[in-house]
Order: structure tokens, then C-alpha cells, then sequence
């Protein structure tokens, strides 16, 4: 019989709340090969193959059938929701990883409070400079439909690959869209939350592939 393929958070608050969640189930999750290996079973429970993996490697896993189910975050799949909606169901939102997709601006931007305030700034912008104010981000997608639909159109997105909050201040970027839990970073960095510039209210959530729909494993999670 094939293993059940499950992959987990591999660092961070976000492992150590899928290792309660998964523990409440009555699945307690014990490392195959010592603690700083990168896969683990499931006590008295020989069905499960698990694997530690980064949370977007998760959600792409699941979409191409090497992976059964696992633990992400709502994020990416609303940010790619025409690519992961076809082989990926949300089996269950969990009570943790909570985060918020925002819209951040220097700090001394004092003439931005809001997304209406960014409209006319960016015109100005454009205007001054002869060319689009530079967003960066790791959600071009969702940070693009959201400045549209508050009537924001004089943008350029800037890709992301990482440390996004760094891009203002190396003048990459003049502001970003990020994912934060606390908004810690963004402060350390001079950076703050315009008044509506919420994107998506994110949690870790739990995915299945849509073929292991009926397996009977998943009567754990009910």
C-alpha cells in the first residue's frame, strides 16, 4: 500500500503549532532520523511518509501529486489561486499562523495615511520623477489587483525574492507589500501600515491533494 506523503513547516512558530495541532489529533509527530533531520513519522502509525519543507514548497507539492496533504499558508494559495485551485482543497483553516498582508510606506511619507493619499502621491510622482512608483513584493498578484481596485493605477510591482523591507531603504523600491504577524519588522525598519492598506487576513491552513479526498485518514481532521 503507498504511504501517505505529509509535509510540515520545517522552522519556526509555525512548525512548532503543526506539531501541537497535528499532537491534539492524537498524531504525535517523532523525527525519523534525529532533530536536525528533515523527515519524521507518526508514532504507532505506519501509513505516513512526512517531510519538513518550506511553506510554498508545501503548496506546490500538493498541486503536482508528490505530496498527499500538509500544512501552508492561506497566502499562497490566494496569491495563485487559478493555478492551485485545480488540484489543491482547503481541508480545514487552523487557529495559528495568523498574519496580515499589508501595504507599507517610509515612515516619513506623512502625506500618506491612506490608499486614496497613495492615489495622489503617486501622480505627483510620476510627474516629478517621469516614471511609476517601484512596489516591492512577494505577492505581485494579489498587491496588484488590491491597488487597482482602491484606484491606484501609477505602480510598477518589484519583484521580491526576500528581505522586502530592506528594498525602500536601498532605493529599490519606494514602499512594499509584505506579510507580517506583529509589524515588528516593519517598524525596524522605518516602515508603517497605511490605515487601509490591508490586503488579506492570512493562517496556516490546512491542504489536501483533491485525489486523496476520500482517503480515510483524513477522518482524523473532522
Amino acid at each position: 500500500m503507498n504511504k501517505i506523503k505529509l509535509a510540515l513547516p520545517s522552522k519556526g512558530r509555525l512548525k512548532e503549532e503543526s506539531l501541537k495541532f497535528f499532537q491534539k489529533k492524537n498524531l504525535k509527530v517523532v523525527n525519523a532520523f534525529g532533530e536536525r533531520n528533515y523527515f519524521f513519522n507518526i508514532k504507532n502509525n505506519n501509513q505516513i511518509e512526512g517531510i519538513y519543507l518550506h511553506a510554498k514548497e508545501i503548496i506546490e507539492r500538493i498541486n503536482d501529486g508528490t505530496l498527499d496533504m500538509g500544512i501552508s499558508g492561506l497566502d499562497l494559495l490566494k496569491e495563485f489561486p487559478e493555478i492551485y485551485s485545480q488540484n489543491v482543497k482547503l481541508l480545514q483553516k487552523l487557529n495559528f499562523g495568523f498574519a496580515d498582508l499589508v501595504v507599507a510606506v517610509p515612515k516619513d511619507w506623512l502625506d500618506v495615511q491612506n490608499m486614496a493619499d497613495l492615489e495622489e502621491v503617486s501622480f505627483e510622482f510620476k510627474e516629478k520623477y517621469g516614471r511609476r512608483m517601484r512596489v516591492a513584493t512577494k505577492y505581485p498578484n494579489l498587491t496588484e489587483a488590491f491597488f487597482l481596485s482602491k484606484g491606484v493605477s501609477q505602480f510598477r510591482i518589484m519583484p521580491s525574492l526576500g528581505a522586502t523591507e530592506s528594498y525602500p531603504f536601498t532605493g529599490s523600491a519606494e514602499l512594499i507589500t509584505d506579510i507580517t504577524s506583529t509589524g515588528s519588522t516593519l517598524k525596524a525598519n522605518n516602515l508603517r501600515v497605511i490605515t487601509d492598506g490591508n490586503i488579506l487576513k492570512s493562517s496556516a491552513c490546512l491542504f489536501v491533494s483533491k485525489k486523496f479526498l476520500n482517503n480515510k485518514f483524513l477522518k482524523h481532521f473532522k
